[in-house]
């Protein structure tokens, strides 16, 4: 059987019911239907990616796409959940809604704080206390999601243990730390030793994440704008390359360095 397509097509309800027709057994999509929360997972972490990649563009109409691809995740995700009988789209709005009431009492109620500092302090009192509440947490770092970027888990790791009292007293205590580890990684790539070398890097990562967090720097747009740096001069040796008539393997690193310095310079 075929579906006819909504006549209203900005709506949230033309949207769930797209959603329910893909996953209709009779005349939906095969695909669609063989997915469940695990195998479209990583597509939901994807489409968050696009959003981002849309943003630093500064592309509007590719943000309004890629925002729209990620909001159907939460519509796939809802229905498929739906289907068990486990929470509607429904449920998913109630819950934010609820959420974002209780957890700015400075708008909804007569909480009164007098800066951005205050409400930022008084909201992870708030997340603090719904955590407490939750009866299947193990501890206080058990619910920051092992699916994160790495980095950014480790400044929320850092910053959980952090408000609990386990922290440095002064930025030099993290600083010294970096230092201490990257002695331990380099120590570690004079024995040979692979896995010491994985675990000695992890833990120097993880320093590096922890200054990050302590200056109070994102480190996934930090590293973002290095990345996008590196792009940019390594454009510059291929142009280099390209202008000189050569290879890129019949340059030294020598003469590749030179127009890496010169595009350093240019910036």
């Amino acid at each position: 059987m075929a579906f006819s397509p909504p006549e209203d097509r900005r709506s949230l309800s033309a949207l769930t019911q797209i959603m329910a027709n893909l996953r209709a057994p009779n005349g939906g999509c095969p695909w669609d239907l063989e997915q469940d929360h695990r195998s479209i997972a990583r597509y939901t972490i994807e489409e968050a990616y696009e959003v981002v990649d849309a943003i630093e563009q500064g592309d509007d109409q590719d943000l309004r796409d890629e925002l729209g691809d990620l909001l159907l995740q939460v519509i796939f995700h809802s229905q498929m959940a739906s289907e068990r009988g486990a929470f509607t789209l429904s449920d998913v709005i109630e819950s934010i809604v609820d959420k974002m009431v209780r957890r700015h009492p400075h708008v909804f109620a007569d909480a009164d704080h007098r800066n951005a500092d205050e409400q930022t302090a008084a909201w992870e009192d708030i997340k603090a206390a719904e955590r407490a509440g939750k009866d299947k947490l193990q501890g206080a770092l058990a619910d920051i999601p092992v699916g994160m970027p790495a980095l950014t888990r480790a400044e929320k790791l850092g910053k959980r243990a952090a408000r609990m009292g386990f922290d440095w007293p002064d930025v030099s205590g993290v600083t010294d730390k970096i230092r201490e580890e990257l002695a331990e990684t380099e120590e570690a790539i004079r024995t040979g030793d692979e896995s010491k070398v994985v675990d000695e890097l992890g833990d120097l990562l993880f320093s590096v994440a922890n200054l990050t967090r302590y200056l109070g720097v994102d480190g996934e747009t930090a590293l973002r704008g290095t990345n996008a740096k590196f792009m940019r001069r390594f454009a510059a040796i291929e142009d280099g390359v390209a202008r000189s008539g050569r290879r890129f393997e019949d340059h030294t690193l020598a003469e590749l360095e030179s127009y890496w310095d010169a595009a350093k310079r240019a910036e």
